[in-house]
Formats: structure tokens, sequence, C-alpha cells
């Protein structure tokens, strides 16, 4: 992981197309601002982590599914 110190106005760029700026700090919360091509998916970690976990869950189902068809066809 790479730590970085940054000020209030300050950004830092990734792969020459997403820059993060701080815009305010607050006590214990920062306000983030994200320029990024529309192609690219931001999430907060959280719903990015339900996202996952509704994908596994539905795979399953899926599976599931299939061989329940397989086993009735049979």
């Amino acid at each position: 992981m790479l730590v970085l110190s940054r000020k209030k106005g300050e950004s830092i760029v990734i792969d020459n197309q997403i820059e993060v700026t701080i815009l305010s700090i607050d006590a214990e919360t920062i306000k983030l601002g994200i320029k990024a091509p529309k192609n690219i998916e931001i999430y907060r970690q959280e719903i990015y982590q339900a996202i996952q976990l509704n994908n596994q869950s539905a795979a399953m189902n899926k599976n599931q599914l299939q061989t329940w068809i397989k086993e009735k066809n049979n």
C-alpha cells in the first residue's frame, strides 16, 4: 500500500486518468473528489463488497438451479 500525505486542495493522479483531490478535512472525516472517465466504476468499499457478495450468491443459485434441472431431466 502506498501511503501519501496530502493537504486540502492537493491531489494525486492515478494511471494518467484518475485524479483524487482532498476537498475538506473535518475531525475524522475527509471529503475526496474523484475525476475519472465514465467507463471506470467507483464504489465505496462497503458497497463494492455487498455487490460482490450478491454476485456470488446469484452465481451459486444459478449453479444450484442448473444441477436441479439436470437431475429432474434424468
